[in-house]
């Protein structure tokens, strides 16, 4: 953690305030009608849990967990290209294809923290995820450091249930429905996977050079 620090440091919070500037950006100002993105079957297997948002929130925390452990200039950097053209893509389908989950039939006022998130988040920008997409995306890549580190397989357990415990909170907190879950988790996970390719490419010219 300690390499690259000072820019780590900086880099983290400027990222994602960028990312936030545009997200509420196109969320405030769409150019298209909105699509209401429907519910199936696997929406009725996740109940209303409220007390699921902290896991909903740690996001934001597990997220700054694989850059923090890079020590490798061009992962950092490759790392930093591949989660702006996560969030790009992402961008792109909200601003031709603004989307919203259904309203549930729950009071907010009942649960005064969850609705300051409806308010400010709206429920829209569902589909893709991109809570779901960098969950998975922040997954992939914390697996291959953690192995490089040669952590155990507790640590690589809860990796990944850390992952699919936000991925759930989506649903149970009724912030995304099914549909925007796994799109935004195929784009998480493509991204991680190009991402690796195109750094193992990078890696093997620098060799031949």
């Amino acid at each position: 953690m300690g390499a690259f620090w000072v820019a780590k440091l900086v880099g983290m919070p400027a990222c994602m305030a960028a990312f936030f500037f545009v997200y509420f950006l196109l969320l405030n100002h769409r150019l298209f009608p909105v699509t209401t993105i429907p519910l199936i079957f696997a929406d009725r297997w996740v109940p209303f849990l409220p007390w699921a948002l902290p896991l909903y929130a740690s996001l934001w925390l597990y997220v700054i967990l694989a850059p923090a452990l890079m020590d490798d200039r061009l992962d950092l950097l490759s790392y930093l290209a591949a989660a702006a053209a996560l969030s790009a893509a992402g961008f792109a389908v909200f601003l031709f294809w603004p989307t919203a989950v259904p309203k549930p039939d729950i009071d907010w006022s009942v649960h005064p923290m969850l609705a300051r998130l409806k308010t400010a988040d709206a429920a829209g920008n569902a589909f893709p995820s991109l809570h779901v997409a960098f969950a998975v995306f922040t997954a992939i890549w914390l697996g291959r450091l953690l192995r490089g580190l040669g952590a155990g397989r507790a640590a690589l357990s809860l990796n990944w249930l850390w992952c699919m415990g936000i991925v759930y909170s989506t649903l149970a907190i009724r912030q995304h429905v099914a549909l925007d879950a796994v799109a935004g988790a195929l784009t998480g996970a493509a991204a991680a996977i190009l991402h690796a390719h195109i750094l193992t490419f990078l890696r093997v010219r620098d060799a031949i050079r």
